[in-house]
């Protein structure tokens, strides 16, 4: 169940700025929760020393989040919310931490979310065809 008070926030957030649907704010966060569950399955002892992710951390986990969610559809569902690049989701992340919803380190910063991958590259490319071998299939004796 969602927290009601995560939903207000974010209507408060969506009315000064406008750019980003709620369901990225949405997205964002259970894409997190995701984000940390998956960085401690691979690392015990980090469930023990924090829970924080970083800006490169969290974009690769929302990165995967979105092709388990959305598979080739990812690219467009993100772009309709008006998330079009890795930027987009940094600026979501510091608009969730000035209202405290998240929290930060001294060491975090936007730049973390400087575009580290291209969106036709992360939710495009994954799902396009394999390149033809030179000669098609015919080359194989094929009919």
């Amino acid at each position: 169940m969602q927290n009601p008070d995560f939903s207000e926030i974010v209507a408060l957030i969506c009315k000064e700025d406008p750019r980003f649907d709620r369901k990225a704010y949405d997205f964002v966060r259970l894409g997190l929760d995701h984000t940390v569950k998956e960085l401690r399955k691979k690392d015990a002892a980090r469930a023990e020393r924090s829970r924080h992710v970083s800006g490169p951390e969290l974009l690769e986990g929302l990165r995967v989040y979105a092709l388990d969610q959305f598979g080739p559809l990812a690219k467009t569902v993100l772009n309709t919310w008006g998330v079009k690049r890795c930027r987009d989701f940094g600026d979501i992340v510091f608009n969730l931490i000035e209202y405290n919803v998240f929290s930060k380190t001294e060491n975090d910063r936007r730049e973390d979310f400087s575009d580290l991958f291209d969106f036709d590259e992360a939710f495009v490319k994954p799902f396009q065809p394999a390149k033809r071998l030179p000669g098609g299939p015919e080359a194989f004796g094929a009919a």
